[in-house]
């Protein structure tokens, strides 16, 4: 059964998914971003160049030939994602085939249009059993994972 992760208290949900994603690819770990937004793919993609300052993420995009190989990859859509271990989802809904994944994480900020959808999800994956962990990230990532 997928893991659900939620991480709430962000003051800028895009940018603590960058930094989220920093310390994923420390960890090796491969992501499938779930961004169905243009521009908010536009933006993660560029922060994903700058964060660090000193460096950059390794990503490319779901339809990217490179895909396959890449650790990180951004998905406006999920019908055959790259990757099976982890999904972050960066929409307002229940991500298609979320199941599929072993983890599931949710970044939710502390505006009311992100916060009130990310409460609706929090219930559907407690009403249907899901194992839950929720971490306060108001203060960065520096402690969670």
């Amino acid at each position: 059964m997928t893991n659900v992760a939620f991480f709430h208290g962000a003051n800028d949900r895009l940018q603590a998914a960058a930094d989220w994603l920093v310390q994923t690819a420390h960890e090796s770990r491969s992501v499938v971003v779930y961004v169905p937004s243009g521009a908010d793919c536009q933006r993660l993609d560029r922060l994903l160049w700058t964060v660090p300052a000193t460096g950059f993420v390794a990503h490319c995009m779901a339809d990217d030939r490179l895909a396959g190989e890449t650790p990180i990859v951004l998905a406006s859509a999920l019908e055959n994602p790259a990757h099976d271990d982890c999904l972050l989802n960066l929409s307002d809904e229940i991500p298609p085939g979320f199941s599929r994944f072993q983890q599931l994480v949710e970044i939710v900020s502390v505006d009311d249009r992100d916060r009130l959808p990310g409460r609706e999800r929090f219930r559907f994956y407690r009403e249907r059993g899901y194992p839950l962990s929720n971490d306060d990230i108001s203060k960065g990532f520096e402690s969670n994972g």
